[in-house]
């Protein structure tokens, strides 16, 4: 069924097609849902994994350049293949996660909110209002670097300065026996900083109290970092603003340290 006008919309959207059941489910709900209510500008993106593996994962690049440019994407589900998957499709290899390549090229913050429906029963009645969850989507685990290790030997972490040739080593930690499994991740303050940025928009825009969850206790660089960025950015940026709304109790920066 179509109605006699259709609703146009005036930016293209960035459509990032998946794998197996999301293909079909999708496929039905633009059909039933969108196409005969909207008019779009639809960029196509096949993330399939069979069309991922073809193109050498260019189109999961693609996609995301597209999303940069247009500023809106829908993406479905995606296999991140394992080894048991690089056998059952014969990929030329084990290709890395599409949301951790997609996330790391917008250097955005994942905000994940439920769509709260009258008659969908809550699994909790008591709650009545929604419960966001913002991630940082940019290094960490997308983009360590990790080995196992297969005998005794001695693992170092080490920095070298571009302007000196002081450079910094640590050591992590002296493997004995049959060795074991290492990692080295990074961030950057100008992604913290984002990080922090876009949490306190949302917060503000939604007058939500904002929470930040970290383990500074036990990773008082690497974790501490982020609490003292986002104090930075919200003593200097924002605390004025949520103030002027009558948001400066429920607003105020709370640290929740997961002991």
């Amino acid at each position: 069924m179509a109605f006699p006008t259709k609703i146009k919309v005036m930016n293209p959207i960035v459509e990032m097609d998946g794998d197996e059941m999301t293909r079909i489910i999708w496929k039905s709900i633009k059909e039933k849902l969108i196409f005969p209510f909207l008019e779009l500008d639809i960029k196509y993106f096949d993330l399939g994994l069979h069309n991922r593996d073809a193109t050498n994962d260019e189109v999961t690049i693609a996609s995301a350049e597209a999303t940069l440019k247009y500023n809106v994407a829908i993406k479905c589900a995606t296999i991140t293949p394992d080894e048991g998957r690089v056998k059952e499709f014969n990929l030329k290899k084990m290709w890395k996660s599409p949301n951790g390549t997609i996330r790391n090229i917008l250097n955005g913050t994942v905000f994940r909110e439920p769509i709260i429906c009258k008659n969908v029963p809550r699994l909790v009645p008591s709650w009545t209002k929604p419960i966001c969850i913002g991630r940082h989507a940019f290094g960490d685990q997308y983009r360590a670097t990790d080995l196992v290790v297969q005998e005794s030997g001695k693992l170092l972490l080490v920095f070298v300065p571009d302007t000196s040739n002081e450079k910094k080593e640590l050591e992590v930690f002296n493997f004995k026996g049959a060795g074991g499994v290492a990692l080295s991740m990074y961030n950057t303050d100008e992604s913290i900083r984002a990080f922090a940025e876009a949490s306190m928009t949302t917060a503000y825009q939604k007058k939500w109290p904002l929470y930040l969850s970290t383990k500074n206790t036990i990773l008082k660089s690497y974790d501490g970092r982020f609490k003292d960025i986002f104090h930075e950015v919200y003593e200097t940026q924002w605390k004025s603003k949520f103030e002027a709304e009558g948001m400066s109790t429920g607003l105020l920066m709370i640290w929740l340290l997961m002991l």
